[in-house]
């Protein structure tokens, strides 16, 4: 059970991309498309181990951004989403254990299960990472125009900003006004 709204995990099921956002040492952000898969409690991506930054920059600080605005990406749906979380690297063994969301990639794109059957032609692309976002706030445009205000919701019990800072609503940028 999630405290997402059905309308943003629909969205997240459909979705064959989603721009990850992650924050860079020097605390820019920096964004790699994903697919995005959906366990029922978290939002999950693989990501190639070798010479990985976005691996890095998750390893060093797992606030993250989720974007969900591509039509084409999203079947044609209109909504758009954003979802804040925190993310975890799972890096166990790289050429078995990211083979537990092996079923629900496969069940979004077919196609990773030719690539897996020519897996000895293909041994870096299946050197993976496993991507955990535990999701905290979701922004969500129901009719797809970002121009209004998003239906927001929060984690439970949780600020909906991470572990990292407290909302101080009112002000701009999170701190207390004075």
């Amino acid at each position: 059970m999630t405290w997402l709204p059905p309308a943003v995990v629909e969205l997240v099921e459909a979705a064959l991309v989603t721009e990850l956002s992650v924050v860079r040492p020097d605390g820019r952000p920096m964004t790699y498309p994903l697919i995005p898969l959906w366990d029922g409690q978290r939002i999950l991506m693989t990501s190639s181990v070798l010479f990985s930054k976005k691996l890095e920059h998750l390893k060093a600080d797992g606030r993250v951004s989720l974007s969900f605005s591509d039509p084409v990406a999203l079947g044609g749906r209109r909504d758009r989403a954003t979802i804040q979380g925190v993310a975890r690297v799972v890096d166990g063994d790289p050429h078995t254990d990211w083979e537990r969301v092996l079923p629900l990639w496969s069940a979004k794109e077919p196609a990773v299960l030719v690539f897996l059957k020519s897996r000895v032609a293909f041994p870096l692309f299946f050197e993976r990472a496993v991507i955990e976002v535990e999701p905290a706030r979701a922004y969500h445009w129901p009719d797809g125009d970002t121009g209004r205000a998003p239906v927001v919701t929060s984690a439970p019990g949780g600020d909906g900003r991470g572990s990292r800072a407290a909302h101080h609503p009112g002000t701009a940028d999170g701190a207390e006004a004075s």
